[in-house]
């Protein structure tokens, strides 16, 4: 992503107004998935947080939001959005700019409480890529998957969580990756509408978890079977969560 000028910005509401996020006004830009991996974080007053490809630092943001004393570490590879994290955060957030299959010694030498990821979707190989630059590397997969997974899992302390949303197919994919000492593994499917299919999921896992897998029955976001007029039509958990900073527990 090319530097972007005050005019190509917006400052939006996040969390009922609780947090203000700059990011780009066209392109990608972070929205319900976000917020929903923070939600997801059981994360303590004092712990260290660390989000690879935080982007405009929307989903670790939404956490120390909500979780007041954490500190809180981004990885980011885009010198944009490396920025605007930066600004974002301002003196609550240290922003690493690299790439995560590279990340600079003083982060491999740390270990952290929680790692959280939101992986780009799509396989460029399998896919058409978008013409915006940014978009395409939010949501075209260039870093495989795997090494997502597996760098999440390196940089996390004995009982540390890493937490993944990402498409349901690629479940497979993702347990496939997660290194032998992961364990206490949590899936939550994520479907738009009650009868509808889920299209993505929440992923959890312990290093040294030793808890049996738990598939949990789907999280609804919306109301009603269908869309049927404009406005707001979220379930109350997921409105809480949206507009209160709630807690998705699962």
């Amino acid at each position: 992503m090319t530097d972007p000028g005050q005019n190509d910005l917006t400052h939006d509401a996040y969390l009922g107004g609780r947090l203000r996020l700059y990011q780009p006004r066209h392109g990608y830009r972070a929205g319900l998935d976000a917020v929903l991996l923070s939600a997801s974080v059981c994360a303590e007053k004092g712990q260290q947080v660390l989000e690879l490809g935080c982007g405009v630092g929307a989903a670790i943001l939404c956490l120390g939001t909500r979780v007041p004393g954490l500190t809180l570490t981004g990885v980011e590879r885009d010198p944009a959005f490396a920025a605007l994290a930066r600004r974002n955060g301002r003196a609550g957030l240290e922003v690493v700019e690299a790439d995560l299959a590279d990340l600079p010694l003083d982060v491999r030498q740390r270990q952290f409480d929680h790692v959280l990821a939101n992986p780009p979707y799509y396989d460029r190989g399998a896919s058409v890529p978008s013409d915006d630059p940014a978009r395409e590397a939010a949501h075209g997969a260039e870093t495989p998957l795997a090494t997502w997974v597996k760098t999440a899992a390196k940089r996390l302390a004995p009982k540390g969580q890493a937490h993944f949303i990402h498409l349901t197919e690629r479940l497979p994919d993702i347990l496939a990756a997660l290194p032998h000492e992961m364990g206490s593994i949590e899936v939550l499917p994520l479907a738009a509408r009650q009868g509808r299919a889920a299209d993505r999921m929440i992923l959890r896992a312990r290093k040294n978890g030793r808890g049996a897998f738990r598939l949990h029955a789907p999280l609804i976001l919306h109301q009603g079977d269908r869309h049927e007029q404009d406005g707001d039509s979220y379930a109350p958990e997921i409105r809480a969560v949206l507009r209160d900073g709630a807690p998705l527990v699962f």
